[in-house]
């Protein structure tokens, strides 16, 4: 537990150790707070909380605090820095955060938690629908690293890529019935794991071919995978093919 307030406290007799020793402890305990990184608190002025964990509130007064503007997605939701994401434990997690900052219980606080608390409550939005979609994270992942994918961008698809979506619009076209469109469906899902499963590898091993491969992801879910999901299906919508515990 971080200690309370500051302040002009008499020291009792004896409270604090005396002597050589006494004097060190005190410089190295005073030396270690002075050098402290860890932000105030708005409200009482005490230390923000410690260097790891949520530090949504502050330890000594329990007001909601500002977002912290150095944390990634990753971190806010606890989950690794990796395009392999168990998206059962990322839903957990949003819904234990929701229930930390979500603005309707903080109706009744002052001003300031209210806005942090709607500022913390997007935030979270955010880092979920990000990370929960293999495209948004990969693009995302790829981001923090230094490489972002620009609107407009266009990798070389090879010959047996382009025919493939050429062959699945052709089926679609002349689908007829539940059925077909099941079967088609089936083969864009599968093909759409093969894609993640590929742009995954290129994460945990080469880097520089990662961000060509999630182009591929980008193109097959912007041209097949909307087609064949169904009315109102968006890109990187539904079931992450990705889940691992």
């Amino acid at each position: 537990m971080w200690g309370g307030r500051t302040g002009a406290f008499l020291r009792p007799s004896g409270w604090w150790p005396t002597g050589v020793l006494g004097r060190r402890l005190l410089n190295c305990n005073a030396a270690s707070l002075a050098g402290s990184s860890s932000p105030r608190c708005w409200n009482c002025g005490g230390p923000g909380g410690p260097p790891r964990g949520d530090r949504f509130f502050c330890p000594q007064c329990r007001a909601l605090q500002p977002p912290d503007p150095t944390r990634d997605y990753f971190s806010l939701m606890d989950c690794n820095r990796s395009f392999r994401v168990d998206t059962v434990k990322l839903q957990h997690r949003y819904q234990q955060l929701q229930r930390l900052v979500h603005p309707d219980f903080f109706s009744q606080r002052s001003q300031n938690e209210k806005d942090f608390s709607e500022k913390h409550s997007t935030l979270v939005n955010e880092a979920y629908k990000t990370l929960l979609a293999p495209l948004s994270r990969g693009l995302y992942l790829l981001k923090l690293r230094g490489i972002e994918i620009p609107e407009g961008t266009d990798y070389e698809m090879d010959s047996q890529f382009l025919t493939e979506i050429m062959e699945i619009n052709e089926k679609l076209a002349e689908a007829q019935g539940e059925i077909a469109m099941k079967e088609i469906e089936s083969i864009v899902r599968a093909k759409q794991k093969e894609l993640t499963d590929d742009v995954s590898r290129a994460f945990e091993r080469e880097l520089k071919t990662a961000a060509p491969r999630a182009f591929l992801v980008v193109q097959w879910l912007r041209l097949c995978a909307p087609k064949a999901g169904g009315p109102g299906s968006r890109p990187g919508q539904g079931t992450d093919p990705i889940c691992c515990k």
